[in-house]
């Protein structure tokens, strides 16, 4: 049995779970993205595929062209870059694992509050021999606007009034019940970005929420407000984004997800003013990591077993 565990981008993989245990004849492990042809290169002949997170897309068009796949596992409960439907059709099993709900928003505080506080900026300074160079703002008092109030946005909801936020939600499907039950109120979707002092995503990706927050969201927003954005980078619109920044229309942002990843290095965001970026890493923490790859460790055994656990679909 061949196994191949993908987008090892920092090449940790190896010591998180117990691969050897598995029995394989071959367990590889890639850390540089592939698409295209290499990808189908490295996989030829693997009976069992992990891919991390929504890394590398799993089409129909890509499965059909990996007759010897047996098990695709991904970490995280669910990936919407596997086509699991194809998957099953070829009598392809789809394995998922747990995943904490703690790392992403606390990077997103971290995001807020780089930006909010200008830490990079200061960072930087204190390092140049400077001392003091821009004035910060502040979390109390203010409202926290949240696009999305699920699992995420929720435990967002709780840290924000330790902080001494006023806090605001908005989904499409959203209860002013479901709101008051995380401490929020909820509010229009116009409302949220009008009267928001930061305005955090944790939403979705469909091709219904494509491009959620585009230009008219950002023109309402305050000239003092920042966004952040954890959770999926096509859900706003990077054009518009750029505009507002070099406008000067909105405080700043602090992304951590973009529409391509990695971002290339050419690309515009990388020297956007009154920006913190973050390369992804919402998910990437040791917890994490051991629940992750420790968990497609168990998914692969069980499997082996003739009994699969964490099944999708």
């Amino acid at each position: 049995m061949r196994i191949v565990v993908l987008d090892d981008y920092q090449r940790v993989a190896e010591g998180y779970a117990d691969w050897d245990a598995l029995g394989a004849d071959d367990v590889r492990f890639e850390s540089e993205p592939l698409v295209g042809d290499a990808l189908l290169r490295a996989l030829a002949g693997a009976e069992v595929v992990v891919a991390m997170r929504e890394r590398t897309a799993f089409t129909a068009e890509v499965l059909a062209q990996l007759p010897d796949l047996r098990l695709l596992v991904t970490t995280g409960p669910s990936n919407a870059v596997i086509d699991v439907a194809a998957a099953n059709a070829r009598g392809v099993v789809v394995c998922g694992t747990e995943s904490p709900r703690t790392a992403t928003p606390e990077l997103a505080w971290g995001l807020i509050l780089a930006v909010l506080r200008e830490i990079p900026t200061e960072n930087a300074a204190v390092r140049d021999g400077g001392w003091q160079t821009t004035i910060g703002g502040g979390l109390d008092g203010r409202r926290l606007g949240i696009v999305g109030l699920g699992r995420l946005g929720s435990r967002m909801a709780h840290i924000g009034q330790a902080f001494g936020m006023e806090v605001v939600a908005w989904s499409q499907n959203l209860d002013a019940d479901t709101a008051a039950a995380q401490g929020a109120t909820r509010v229009t979707k116009e409302e949220l970005f009008r009267t928001s002092d930061v305005v955090t995503v944790h939403y979705k990706l469909s091709e219904r929420s494509r491009g959620l927050i585009g230009a008219a969201e950002l023109a309402l927003m305050k000239s003092s407000a920042i966004l952040v954005n954890t959770s999926r980078g096509p859900l706003v619109d990077t054009d518009a984004l750029l505009d507002a920044l070099r406008a000067g229309r909105i405080r700043g942002a602090g992304i951590d997800v973009y529409d391509t990843e990695p971002l290339p290095r050419d690309h515009p965001l990388r020297s956007a003013p009154r920006t913190v970026l973050t390369p992804h890493i919402g998910y990437v923490t040791d917890e994490t990591y051991r629940i992750y790859y420790g968990q497609a460790a168990e998914d692969i055994a069980a499997w082996i077993q003739g009994s699969p656990i964490r099944v999708i679909g």
